[in-house]
């Protein structure tokens, strides 16, 4: 029972082979142009443009001086008790 869903499933994908080898050999630009166009796109998606180019170098950012200052915190007070009482609507 179990290769009866395998054998559908061989069957299915050995008609859709078929059906491809025929049309690409009787239209061979009716698929070769759409598996080129999504091939350059896989090629971009996985290898993106900028690691094609010279890489930038960090020590010119660097050689500049710090890429910020600290950040002086302040406190702000606010109107809540001092006390450790818990909440009052509790």
């Amino acid at each position: 029972m179990r290769n009866r869903g395998n054998t559908a499933a061989y069957i299915v994908f050995g008609l859709i082979g078929i059906g491809i080898l025929v049309n690409l050999l009787s239209n061979p630009g009716d698929i070769l142009v759409p598996l080129i166009v999504f091939g350059g796109i896989f090629l971009l998606y996985k290898f993106p443009p900028n690691r094609w180019g010279m890489k930038r170098s960090t020590s010119s950012r660097s050689a500049k001086g710090p890429k910020r200052k600290n950040a002086k915190f302040r406190v702000i007070q606010g109107s809540k008790s001092d006390g450790d009482e818990p909440p009052r609507y509790h």
